[in-house]
This record gives C-alpha cells, structure tokens and sequence, in this order.
C-alpha cells in the first residue's frame, strides 16, 4: 500500500491504548496527522499521548468516552465537531465482559459495539458533510455469526459472547452502509482487520490465554499488520456493501477491498429502520441529560 501525507488532517481514534490503536496511531502519526485520542481511561490515553508526541512531533489532545454513557457520548461529540475532524475512526470495541443494561435500556455490549459509535457518527453528519470528512468504522467476521432479532434486539437473552458481539457488529455495519447510502459529500469506509492478538482476544480464562496466546501470534497477523486494513480504509473509500479486509478468508494477508453477501436487502432495510429508532431513542436521552444539568443550575 502506498502510504500518503495525512499533514494537515485532524483524525479521532475510539481504543487508540489498544494493541491495534496503539499500531494505527503510531502510522498516523508518521503521516502527520494531528491526533484526538478517544477513550475511557484518561491515564492510559494520557501516557499514550506523552509517547506519541516523543516519538513523532505531532498534535495530540485527548479526550475522555465512556462508549456505556450516552451523556458522555454526548460531550464527546461537541468537542469533536467544535474541533472540525476530518476523519473519526471508531476502533474501540468489546467482546466478553460482564454483561449489564445501561442507562439506555440496551446491553452493554450492543451499546459499545452498535448503539454508541453509530449515535455519534450520525450526529457528526452535518460536519463531515460540511468538510468532506469521513467515518471509518472497525467491522468483524464476528458479524456472520448471527442473524438480527427483531423480538431481541440487542440479544440481551443470549449468552454466546461470538453471537453478542457479532449482532452488534452486524448492527454498526449494515446501519452505516444504509447511513452513507447515495451519499456526496461525507464518505465511509467498513473496515475488517483479521483476527490478530489484542485485548479483545484476551477474554479467556488466564489459564488458558497462557496456552493459546503464543500459538495465536504465531498463526495470525500481528497488530501492526492488521492495523493495515484500517490504514486503507482512510485513503480508501467502501461502497454500499464493500469492506476491507486481509485478502485470504478474511484472516491473512494483505488487506483488499471485498463485496459483502453476508446480509439480505430485506435484513438490511429492518437494521436501518431500527438503528433510526435506537438514534431516536439516544437523542431523547441526550435531551433529558440537558435538562438534568439546568436544573442542578
């Protein structure tokens, strides 16, 4: 791939203290890009910050998220578009974690994954729009796994981490695929970046992580090179259905842009119809916050 300038580019990054956002920033910020760093834990984003400008001589600010916490999702976002971004990735997921409904009435899970990073892109809309901006959102072959449930949405009764996470995904990318539909002026990239050894990996028993841990650096990609996916996906755009991913059974290789079949235009129309109805829902929520606060005023 033939790396481009990003001098000049402003560019946030949910999970940027991750091992796959630690990679990709580190490739940003070799490009020149100024750097937003997204993320719950304001220590470790801190720290990030400090290495980043060491090593490279770029701006970077942070900015603290709590992806459970639409209130939180909320003040993100105004300092995001009072920024003027050019590019939003969304990186930062969750895979096996204790399992709660947030304020929203959603799983948490599918609050991470689905409900949170499409409410806040949908939101930075009329900015992207007004800069050419783009979003760039981190999918999954996780998102095969399963089919959506319109009787359980966020798949609060299931227990199968790989199906959880995967109707999450399957929510996030299919909604934005409908999201960017016939869109001019703002652009999207899905992108997938294989199976390779980061904290979402590291859900297992410590005893068996143990085990599993050096055998999975030796058969999958390192995060480095599967950062190389989501690096594409910001000089590339994905259409209606494209993502991009490593070219050899979405694992291995090199990252390539690829037409999903794995969802039916009938499934397609009910995840955008639900997904209006969850930013609905976020955008009530925010309004109550709002006046929450003016009445502590």
């Amino acid at each position: 791939m033939t790396a481009k300038t990003l001098v000049g580019k402003k560019i946030a990054i949910t999970g940027s203290t991750g091992g796959l956002g630690k990679e990709l920033c580190a490739y940003l910020a070799e490009l020149g890009a100024a750097l937003i760093l997204v993320d719950r834990n304001a220590e470790r984003s801190e720290a990030h910050k400090n290495d980043l400008e060491a090593r490279f001589g770029v701006d970077i600010e942070c900015i603290t998220l709590d992806l459970e916490d639409i209130e939180s999702a909320n003040r993100a976002v105004d300092r995001l578009i009072a920024r003027e971004i050019d590019i939003f990735i969304h990186n930062a997921g969750a895979y096996s974690i204790p399992r709660r409904k947030c304020s929203s009435g959603y799983d948490n899970v599918f609050q991470i994954n689905f409900v949170t990073p499409y409410y806040m892109i949908r939101k930075m809309m009329p900015m992207l729009r007004e800069r050419g901006g783009k979003a760039v959102a981190v999918g999954s072959i996780a998102h095969n796994y399963s089919k959506i449930d319109i009787c359980d949405v966020d798949f609060s009764t299931r227990r199968a981490a790989s199906k959880v996470y995967g109707n999450a995904k399957r929510y996030l990318m299919f909604s934005l695929f409908s999201l960017f539909r016939g869109e001019r002026d703002a652009r999207l990239a899905i992108v997938h970046p294989g199976i390779t050894l980061t904290n979402i990996t590291s859900h297992y028993p410590k005893a068996i992580f143990a085990i599993i841990k050096y055998p999975m650096k030796l058969i999958f990609m390192s995060p480095r090179k599967a950062a190389c996916s989501i690096l594409k996906g910001i000089f590339e755009d994905t259409g209606y259905c494209e993502w991009i991913g490593p070219r050899i059974f979405d694992v291995w290789g090199k990252p390539k842009k690829k037409t999903l079949r794995t969802c039916k235009s009938d499934e397609i129309t009910k995840i955008a119809r639900i997904a209006d109805e969850v930013y609905n829902k976020c955008l009530k929520i925010g309004d109550i916050d709002v006046q929450r606060a003016h009445e502590k005023k």
